[in-house]
C-alpha cells in the first residue's frame, strides 16, 4: 500500500491483498485526495475481486465515480446487489453510477470514403424504393375508392368538392393569369430580339402561340398549384392527424379516404384544367401586347397568324397533361398529409416534402410528355 494518507481511505485485507477495505469519508470534499489515490491503486495493476464497503463514511457521486473507477463497475454493481448492510439510498446509488458507466459512448469506426459513398447512395435507394412504393398504393387506393364512386353516384360529397373547387381554382385565378401574362410577355421581348436578327420577328407570334399551348401554360399553372395547393393538403390533412380527428372519422366508421382525399383530388383534376386555359389566354394575351407596343403586330394580325399557322392540337395536347398534373399533385400533398407524425415540426416538413416532390414530379412528367409528343410527331 502506499503512503499513510491512502489509509484514512482504503486499507488491505490482511490475509488478501486483492480485498480492499473501504472507509473514510468519499465525498466531493476529498476529491483531490481520493482522485490521486485511485490512480496511484490503479497503476499498480491490482485488480481487487472483494471489498468492504460497510466502513464508509459519507458517500456522494463524485466518491461514487471514484469508487466504480477503483474497483470496476461489474464488483461495485455486485456488492450493490449482495450487501444487504448498507443502507438502500447508499446501494442505489452505486447501482446507478456502475450503470451509467458501465454504457460506454459507442465507437466510432473509421470508414472508407468510397464505403460511406456507397452506403448512402444505398440507403437513399431504397428510401425512394419505400416512397414509390408507399405512391403507388396510395394511387391505388385512391383509384379503387373514385371507381366505387362511379358505381354509387350517391356516395359524391359535392359539397366538399365545391368547396374546395373555390379554394383551388377561385382564389388563385389572378396570380395564375399575373404570372403567365408576364411570361408571356417576357418570350415575347426574347423572342423578338433573336428573330429580329433574321428579319423573322413575325414568327414570335408563332413562339408564343406554341410554347403557351403546348408547355408553358400547364406547366407554369402546375408548378403554382404544386406550391399552393399541395401544401395546403398536407397542412390541412396533417393537422387533423395531429389533433386526432381522421381517428375520430375512422372511429365514427366513416373512411377517411373517401371524406379527405377523392372530394380534393376531383376538385383539383377540375381546377387545373381550367386554370391552364386561364393561363393560355393570359400568356399569349401578354405576348400580343408586346408584339403590338414593341413590334407593330396588330392584335388582328396577331390572331390572324394564330389562326393560321397554329393547329388547334397544340391546344389538346397542353389540355391533356392538366388532369394528370393535377391527380399526382392532389395525390402527393394528401398523402404527405397522412404522414405526419403529430407534431408541428412533422407537419412543416412534410409540406415542404409535398411541394418539392410535387414541382419534381410534374417537371419530370411533362419531360417524358414532350418526348413522346415528339417520337409521335404530334
Amino acid at each position: 500500500m502506499p503512503d499513510a494518507i491512502d489509509n484514512r481511505f482504503v486499507s488491505p485485507a490482511p490475509d488478501n491483498p486483492a480485498h480492499l477495505v473501504i472507509q473514510g469519508d468519499w465525498v466531493l470534499e476529498h476529491y483531490a485526495e481520493l482522485r490521486r489515490l485511485v490512480q496511484r491503486l490503479r497503476g499498480t495493476g491490482t485488480r481487487y475481486a472483494e471489498a468492504n464497503l460497510q466502513q464508509i463514511g459519507k458517500l456522494d457521486t463524485a466518491g461514487g465515480q471514484l469508487l466504480t473507477e477503483l474497483l470496476g463497475s461489474e464488483l461495485i454493481q455486485q456488492l450493490a446487489t449482495d450487501a444487504d448492510a448498507l443502507p438502500e439510498e447508499r446501494r442505489v446509488l452505486l447501482q446507478r453510477i456502475a450503470t451509467s458507466l458501465q454504457e460506454d459512448p459507442p465507437a466510432h469506426p473509421r470508414h472508407n470514403a468510397v464505403f460511406e459513398l456507397l452506403g448512402n447512395v444505398g440507403k437513399h435507394t431504397l428510401t425512394l424504393y419505400e416512397h414509390v412504393r408507399t405512391l403507388l398504393g396510395f394511387i391505388g387506393l385512391t383509384l379503387v375508392g373514385m371507381l366505387g364512386g362511379l358505381l354509387r353516384p350517391g356516395t359524391w360529397r359535392l359539397t366538399s368538392i365545391v368547396a374546395q373547387i373555390e379554394q383551388i381554382a377561385l382564389n388563385a385565378v389572378a396570380i395564375v393569369a399575373l404570372l403567365t401574362f408576364m411570361v408571356g410577355a417576357v418570350i415575347a421581348f426574347l423572342g423578338a430580339t433573336v428573330l429580329a436578327d433574321f428579319g423573322a420577328t413575325i414568327y414570335t407570334v408563332d413562339l408564343i402561340a406554341f410554347s403557351f399551348l403546348r408547355e408553358f401554360a400547364v406547366l407554369l399553372t402546375a408548378i403554382l398549384m404544386a406550391g399552393r395547393t399541395a401544401s395546403a393538403f398536407t397542412a390541412q390533412i396533417g393537422s387533423m392527424k395531429a389533433n386526432e380527428e381522421i381517428d375520430a372519422i375512422r372511429t365514427l366508421g366513416l373512411n377517411p379516404l373517401h371524406i379527405l382525399v377523392i372530394p380534393r383530388v376531383i376538385a383539383m383534376m377540375i381546377s387545373l384544367p381550367a386554370l391552364t386555359f386561364i393561363g393560355m389566354l393570359s400568356g399569349m394575351f401578354g405576348g400580343a401586347v408586346v408584339c403590338s407596343l414593341a413590334l407593330d403586330i396588330s392584335p388582328t394580325m396577331f390572331l390572324n397568324i394564330l389562326q393560321q399557322n397554329v393547329a388547334v392540337q397544340h391546344f389538346y395536347l397542353g389540355m391533356a397533361k392538366a388532369p394528370l398534373f393535377a391527380f399526382l399533385i392532389a395525390i402527393i400533398g394528401c398523402m404527405e398529409g397522412f404522414k405526419v407524425s403529430g407534431s408541428a415540426e412533422s407537419v412543416g416538413e412534410h409540406t415542404t416534402s409535398a411541394v418539392v416532390q410535387s414541382i419534381f414530379i410534374v417537371i419530370l412528367v411533362d419531360a417524358l410528355a414532350a418526348l413522346f409528343f415528339m417520337e409521335m410527331d404530334w
